[in-house]
Order: structure tokens, then sequence, then C-alpha cells
């Protein structure tokens, strides 16, 4: 049972890839991106303010913190994808979002001073050459004359804001309640996100987009991170992290199903290849240097 956790809370992340690749041409990027967090604040806010209020003096000391986890966690990983969704396909997506766990790892290793491993080095090689194969759609030569697709381009920046997120939420170490720093990032998200939305052209919320804002707000932003946090709970965060490794299998999957998005070989053949590669990062700990 506690296995369905973090499985749960992967197939609605994976859905909300092919959510985000559906509201290209729904509804501007600005604003899916603003209406997400301000829904899940809104929602939030009955039950977890008066909390956050009583705790004022222990969140305090670690504003500027959260201030820089809301920037990168919440509004430039999820903005970049709704900007890079019109470009690429939310397979691509979906394998260059798994990239995340290894690219953690690297900031871990080069700041934290956590030990280098031979399943870091191989592994970092091995998704990389899969991820190249991707986004070069099977023809690496191709980006020597062509360059690197904008959308993948902008989904790589995300999935490294992402993983400097996780990095520093690990370095840091913040002892608050985790509902309620997910609140206050949800908070940051909606002051950093209000410039870029007053300033953005609006299609305003529709019978054709609203249910993509609510699936975004309720489900990608409220239940499946609070789902999470309980598999991390009940299964520690190594278990529940190697569930990650999926979300390129299910968002594939869902989008081939939902998008009638075709699964080529070169899909087949990346994908493997970063599961692959974040595999041996994670499993294969034999330090290069004793």
């Amino acid at each position: 049972m506690n296995y369905l956790l973090p499985f749960l809370a992967i197939l609605i992340w994976a859905g909300n890839t092919v959510v985000t690749k559906m509201s290209a041409g729904a509804i501007f990027p600005a604003e899916i991106g603003f209406y997400r967090w301000l829904l899940a604040g809104l929602l939030f806010t009955p039950f977890l303010l008066p909390q956050v209020w009583r705790n004022r003096a222990a969140i305090r000391p670690h504003l500027g913190k959260i201030f820089v986890l809301g920037v990168l966690g919440m509004a430039i990983y999820q903005s970049l994808a709704y900007f890079a969704a019109a470009i690429t396909s939310a397979t691509n997506m979906g394998i260059i979002l798994s990239l995340m766990p290894l690219m953690s790892l690297a900031l871990s290793i080069a700041w934290l001073g956590q030990r280098l491993t031979y399943g870091a080095l191989l592994g970092a090689l091995v998704s990389f050459f899969g991820v190249l194969e991707v986004v070069s759609a099977g023809q690496p030569g191709v980006l020597l004359h062509q360059g690197l697709n904008a959308g993948d381009l902008m989904m790589l920046v995300a999935t490294l804001a992402y993983a400097l997120y996780s990095f520093l939420l690990k370095k840091w170490q913040l002892r608050l309640p985790p509902l309620q720093l997910l609140y206050l990032q949800v908070l940051v998200a909606i002051l950093v996100l209000l410039p870029l939305f007053l300033l953005s052209p609006k299609t305003g919320l529709t019978g054709h987009n609203i249910g993509l804002v609510l699936y975004a707000g309720l489900l990608a932003s409220m239940v499946a991170p609070r789902v999470w946090m309980q598999a991390v709970h009940r299964l520690g965060p190594s278990r529940t992290t190697l569930f990650f490794n999926l979300l390129p299998v299910v968002t594939a999957v869902i989008a081939a199903v939902v998008l009638d998005e075709q699964l080529a070989s070169y899909h087949l053949v990346g994908g493997v290849l970063t599961l692959v590669g974040v595999l041996l990062a994670e499993r294969w700990t034999t330090p290069v240097r004793r």
C-alpha cells in the first residue's frame, strides 16, 4: 500500500506534463502559471495561514531562503515548462525532466562534498547520450548545424532549476513543517509571477482551459506534493526517489493515449539510456577515491 503513494504522485506529475502540453494554444503560459499557484494559494490559506502565523518566529530567519526556493521550484521551473510546451512534445519534456535526480546529485558532489562515485560518472555519460538522442530526434549530427530545439532547451533549463531547488532543500535542511514550507513557496510564486501575468496577453478562463488550470492547481500543486511527502515519511527519501525514474515512461504512455503522440525509436533508445544513467548514478555508489 505504501508503494502506491509515490506512484500516485508520479502519475499525477506525469499527467501534469501532458496537461502542460495541452495548455499550449488553449491559454497563455503566463496565465496558467499564475492561475495555478493562485488557486493553490487560495485553497491552502484557510488551513495553513493560521499555522504559519503561529510559527512566524521560526519562519522569519528563513524568509530569504524560502524566497529562493519559491522562485526556483515554483516560478521558474513550471513557467519555463509552459513556454516549452508550445515547441516540444510532452514525451520529450518527460525524458528531459528525468535528468533532475542526476543534476541534483552532481550539485551535491560539487558543493556538498558528497563523494564522487563510478556510478555518477558513468551515469552522467550514459544519460547525456540518452538526452542527446531525444533532442536530436535520433540524428545527433543535426545539432551541429541546426542547434537545439528552443523548447527542449527551455525544458533543460527548467529541469536544472528544479534540480537546484532540490539541492538547496537538501543543503539548507529548513526545519519547518513541510506543508507550511510548501505554502510559503506558493505565495512566493504568486508574487513573482504577478508582474508577468499582468504584462502578458490574456485568453481568460474558458470551458476549454479551466480543466487544465484545475488539474495543475489542485492535483499537481496540492495533492501530489502532499502524497509525495507522505511517501517520504513512510518509505524514506532514498526508496521514494527511485519512483521518480518512472516519470518519463508514465509521461510517454499518457501522451501516446491522450495526445496521440507517436513513440519513435529515438524516444525509446533515449529514454532507456537516460533511465539507465540515472539508475547507475543512484545505485552504483563505489567512490572513485577512497
